[in-house]
């Protein structure tokens, strides 16, 4: 603590985000990160865009990214909002959205970034528990409110939330802004995009770090309707007028264009993921049903902390949580499926030493 701090930076607790080891030759397996690499497109778009105008401001709309957004998801571009990363986003909708005199409302068990806006923004906050299978219980949500925002799939489960549940909750609330943060959606999930126009009440969230392969470049969005929209347009331009460079414009706008690679690389990894949740169950692992990129696995027998030390040892990295009723499980991201194999092999030689 620090005689020049604020105040509010004295109350903080930071997000802490995955570990990022300097060590090579790792079966990194606790950030989320896609295991394969962008498409091709992508990597050729940046190279073009590497010259002598690098040394201008980018276009402070991202209109050119904005479009290919609104093209894709067949809506205006009025409707929709771009930032760095969905992380930025998601700050930004705190301040523009999500602060009023009732109580924001968002699960016990989620993203772990929800609490520390609050913090930072002085929002007060509701927890809603989980029910015992980790599902969002959508009558749970039938209270007073300022807002509601959830993962959908919700992190760190992986469990999805129906559509129709989405949307009776949105139809259970319409005076309240209800914030989807799909970060995974595309890993098994129906998105809430296909009900913007119907609702003004909804925001939908999405980021390309994930299902896209481009975490280096840090490019989420948000789409609604166009006075949500403009709400987080007067924050972004209170803040940073100029949030996304000209490569991450590049990149992004190509990847949306290669939908081929994408559903490729989407295949993929939802096929490992039901190899690998598979694989566990017969070790003897209870594993949550997933939509994500990741799996929640707990085993009856081991404590979650020794497993992870264990594999640690062995050079592969899964992701603990040292939080009330998810203290035992490990999430486990889907790595390639010789990094699936080899964690597979190195948990049975653990289970069985």
């Amino acid at each position: 603590m620090s005689q020049f701090w604020s105040e509010v930076v004295n109350r903080l607790t930071p997000y802490v985000p995955g570990e990022q080891p300097k060590i090579t030759n790792l079966v990194k397996l606790n950030t989320n990160e896609n295991p394969y690499p962008p498409s091709p497109a992508v990597l050729e778009a940046i190279h073009h865009e590497t010259h002598a105008n690098l040394r201008l401001y980018p276009d402070p709309n991202s209109s050119r990214l904005k479009q290919a957004i609104a093209d894709y998801h067949q809506l205006n571009l009025d409707q929709v909002f771009v930032g760095n990363g969905s992380d930025e986003v998601l700050a930004l909708v705190f301040q523009a959205l999500l602060k009023h005199d009732k109580p924001l409302l968002y699960p016990d068990i989620t993203y772990s970034f929800y609490p520390v806006y609050c913090g930072l923004y002085d929002i007060e906050a509701e927890l809603i528990p989980l029910a015992e299978d980790f599902s969002i219980r959508i009558e749970d949500y039938r209270r007073p409110n300022g807002g509601i925002i959830f993962p959908n799939p919700n992190a760190p489960t992986g469990c999805l939330l129906p559509l129709t549940a989405v949307e009776q909750l949105l139809q259970m609330h319409p005076e309240s802004v209800v914030v989807v943060d799909e970060a995974y959606i595309d890993f098994g999930g129906e998105s809430a995009i296909s009900l913007v126009s119907q609702y003004p009440n909804l925001l939908v969230i999405q980021t390309l770090s994930k299902s896209r392969s481009l975490a280096g470049l840090r490019v989420g969005f948000a789409v609604g309707q166009a006075d949500l929209i403009d709400a987080l347009e007067r924050v972004k331009n209170s803040f940073n007028s100029y949030p996304l460079d000209r490569l991450a414009v590049a990149g992004a706008t190509a990847a949306f264009a290669d939908d081929a690679y994408f559903r490729d690389t989407c295949s993929k990894v939802i096929a490992s993921r039901e190899s690998l949740a598979s694989s566990l169950t017969q070790l003897g692992f209870e594993v949550l049903p997933s939509a994500a990129n990741f799996i929640f696995a707990r085993h009856p027998q081991r404590d979650a902390v020794q497993l992870a030390a264990s594999l640690r040892e062995k050079g592969i990295i899964v992701r603990h949580f040292k939080l009330p009723r998810i203290d035992q499980f490990l999430r486990i991201s889907i790595g390639t499926e010789e990094e699936c194999s080899a964690l597979v092999t190195e948990l049975t030689r653990i289970l069985h030493s």
